[in-house]
């Protein structure tokens, strides 16, 4: 059954019309919950709050099925306002974004453009950058533009996925550029031709990964709500004496939130990611389609009203 739910979330995630319905009315059923308002001046009200508590956030304008050249600058320019507030404000925050917002379907030339002017800006104000990975297709392009990118700009990082069967040897490929990575365990519908079926395959890739991560000297952002996860995490730093300054976890916004609180109690780093901006339908589905907790909260949110 929660198989089939999840597939029914990420079928549903893909859904252009509903994301462009979704895009006009506005964030109703639930989705506040998960993305923290639809302006720049509220996304920073949210940040400046979850860092009183201790908290580092990583900030994303969310947008998807971006198709023309000018959708794609304006997405672009929504990430500079950000990278501003940021620095103006003096928040500990970073910016996460997806390269298919900045131009990655349309052409090479729209994504390097944006890119460009987005990592000017973010080194202007000592902001770090990460690309985020998505779905397999999308994998191989994403890995080349941030090793061009990488080689001219030191504030940027990328996400590599603990479902994928390549992972593994991405890290060994990308070891020598000492990048700093976000690992997770992937939240893309995959062919088992190219991803792990079964979680607990999934599970051990990962703390392959992070492990490897770790030894290679490199940070690692491990973004997991998986307190097995976690755990192996702790140990292995202990066991192998790698200091606390090498990594952080993260964690999404809106779910189980008392856990970030607790980790930062022990004394770890943490970031929180907080998406925030119109088109936030395809990035809740995926949150639907992750815990069947998240679809129960949304369900008893709705029938309040």
């Amino acid at each position: 059954m929660e198989n089939l739910m999840r597939n029914f979330f990420l079928f549903l995630s893909k859904n252009k019309f509903l994301t462009k319905l979704a895009r006009k009315y506005g964030l109703h059923f639930g989705a506040s919950r998960f993305v923290a308002g639809e302006t720049t001046e509220q996304a920073v009200k949210k940040i400046k709050e979850l860092n009183n508590k201790g908290l580092a956030v990583t900030v994303d304008y969310l947008g998807e099925f971006v198709d023309n050249e000018q959708e794609a600058n304006e997405m672009a320019d929504r990430c500079i306002d950000a990278i501003g507030a940021i620095g103006s404000e003096k928040l500990d925050a970073q910016v996460s974004l997806k390269l298919t917002s900045m131009g990655l379907d349309i052409s090479d030339q729209v994504v390097m453009n944006n890119m460009e002017r987005i990592l000017q800006k973010a080194t202007e104000n000592n902001v770090f950058v990460t690309i985020d990975m998505e779905d397999y297709n999308r994998c191989e392009k994403t890995l080349t533009i941030f090793k061009e990118l990488k080689s001219k700009y030191e504030n940027i990082g990328t996400v590599l996925q603990a479902y994928l069967y390549r992972t593994e040897k991405d890290i060994n490929d990308l070891k020598l550029l000492k990048p700093n990575l976000r690992l997770v365990k992937g939240a893309y519908k995959e062919s088992p031709e190219v991803a792990f079926p079964l979680k607990k395959d999934v599970d051990e890739n990962y703390k392959k990964l992070i492990a490897m991560h770790l030894e290679n000297g490199n940070y690692t952002a491990i973004a997991t709500h998986d307190d097995a996860i976690i755990e192996f995490t702790k140990q292995f730093i202990k066991e192998k004496g790698i200091s606390r300054d090498q990594f952080e976890f993260q964690m999404l916004y809106g779910i189980r939130p008392e856990r970030p609180i607790e980790l930062v109690n022990e004394g770890y780093k943490m970031r929180v990611y907080v998406p925030f901006g119109t088109d936030w339908y395809g990035y809740f589905m995926r949150r639907l389609a992750e815990r069947p907790a998240n679809v129960a909260f949304v369900l008893k949110g709705i029938f309040k009203k």
